[in-house]
């Protein structure tokens, strides 16, 4: 992904922090953030951290500087920046301005060890990142076991000990309000509570704000569907209706695993898909047609070309695997794909795709016009073979010495299936005809 340009050196930045770090932070970052963020991602933290000391009356200071302190390109610098913004350790303000913009980094605070492997979501991650050896010796670490024989609990609460009262509108100004966090998760969870109500199953037990917090994290970390977190809950449900949890992330892992083909769970990048800017205007509608099909993803044209149905996963399955071996960019993809579906009466034959898709890896085609370009000059030279092995066929067969009789009862016998013959090639061109002036009238 290139992030040149997204920030330009000359853009100034200041830092805030929003709230008191733990003590053992440090730890935090470099054992349990940093197999996930990497080692850039949290030189940056700490470097925005120690700029707060050298910023005088909140004075900005210029992304150069960071280029300086870290020694990495400013594309670099903002990859790492997103990484943060991920994970949850740092929140980004923009202010535009004539010359140059500037930015607010926002600083949030890292969890102390023993409550990161508290939030389901990002203990899961480490272990897949680090492997349970690891994992389970950090946890120890980490981890402080609970003291349970510690008597009965006889702590006075705050209204046994203070007298209360109700605070004025002018004591509450200025007390800035804290997310809840139901807010945070900006979820939906009605038509989980309709599922369990249908099964008279109590929602309120099981849709506890902590639940809840966690189905969020785990649909968001596995990718699954509201039907496949539904069975998730249901599988993890035990006698008395509660969830248990970590019956909930085993089957949230095994789903995920069932769907991907056992696919390792690792924190990537997200890749993100920018539409090029064209640098001419297309004028014909064939160069309208290869403008789109650069833009476009293969799934996006296969449900285009099927009236918006979903692509199903055995056309989805061929286009992967003769990408991925024959190593063709997705809009070459796209023009094979195309091709093919208009050569094979819109029928998607893998062996077919393979049999172009390694002609055209070999020629080294990279865009939808090259590709567009060379399959209509192999479509040329195609029709000419023909043509000459016609021509050919065709003076051979007047070399022969044949009887007139048996030249009128044969043409009597065939006058008919060419009429027909022709009618039938004719009906065909017009159908591959008439789907091209649709697909590339944008319909």
């Amino acid at each position: 992904m290139n992030y040149i340009g997204r920030i330009l050196p000359v853009d100034g930045y200041i830092v805030h922090q929003k709230e008191y770090l733990p003590v053992d932070y440090a730890r935090s970052l470099t054992h349990l953030y940093q197999p996930l963020i990497g080692i850039q991602a949290v030189s940056l933290y700490q470097t925005l951290l120690h700029d707060m000391e050298l910023q005088e009356d909140f004075s900005p200071q210029t992304h150069h500087s960071l280029m300086n302190y870290l020694n990495l390109p400013l594309d670099e610098i903002y990859q790492s920046r997103l990484k943060l913004e991920g994970i949850g350790l740092l929140k980004t303000f923009k202010k535009n301005g004539e010359s140059n913009d500037l930015y607010t980094y926002e600083l949030q605070s890292p969890f102390a060890p023993d409550k990161f492997f508290k939030d389901a979501m990002l203990s899961q991650l480490l272990f897949h990142h680090i492997g349970d050896q690891k994992f389970n010796m950090l946890k120890n670490r980490y981890l402080k076991a609970a003291f349970t024989d510690r008597g009965e609990n006889i702590t006075a609460v705050f209204s046994e000990v203070f007298q209360t009262f109700t605070p004025s509108a002018k004591a509450l100004e200025g007390i800035p309000k804290e997310e809840s966090a139901t807010e945070e998760l900006n979820m939906d969870f009605s038509w989980m509570e309709q599922m369990l109500k249908q099964r008279m199953i109590p929602a309120g037990k099981v849709l506890t704000s902590e639940n809840r917090r966690l189905i969020y994290q785990m649909m968001v970390l596995y990718d699954l569907e509201t039907h496949e977190i539904d069975k998730s809950v249901l599988w993890a449900l035990n006698d008395e209706n509660l969830l248990d949890t970590e019956e909930f992330k085993v089957a949230c892992h095994d789903l995920f695993k069932a769907k991907n083909n056992n696919k390792t769970i690792r924190l990537t990048e997200t890749v993100q898909t920018v539409k090029k800017e064209p640098t001419e205007v297309p004028t014909t509608k064939e160069e309208m047609l290869i403008q789109e099909l650069e833009i476009i993803s293969p799934k996006q044209l296969l449900e285009d070309l099927s009236s918006g149905q979903h692509a199903s996963e055995q056309d989805m399955k061929a286009i992967r695997e003769v990408m991925t071996t024959q190593g063709l960019p997705a809009p070459v993809m796209n023009v094979l794909i195309h091709y093919v579906l208009l050569q094979s009466n819109m029928k998607l034959s893998k062996a077919y795709l393979e049999k172009i898709a390694s002609h055209w890896s070999r020629a080294n085609i990279k865009t939808a016009k090259e590709a567009m370009m060379f399959a209509k000059k192999e479509q040329e030279r195609f029709q000419k073979d023909m043509k000459r092995k016609s021509s050919y066929s065709k003076k051979q067969n007047s070399k022969e010495v044949v009887p007139d009789w048996f030249k009128e009862r044969k043409h009597k016998q065939t006058k008919q299936p060419e009429v027909s013959n022709s009618l039938n090639i004719s009906k065909e061109q017009e159908k591959i005809a008439a789907r091209l002036r649709q697909y590339s009238n944008g319909n």
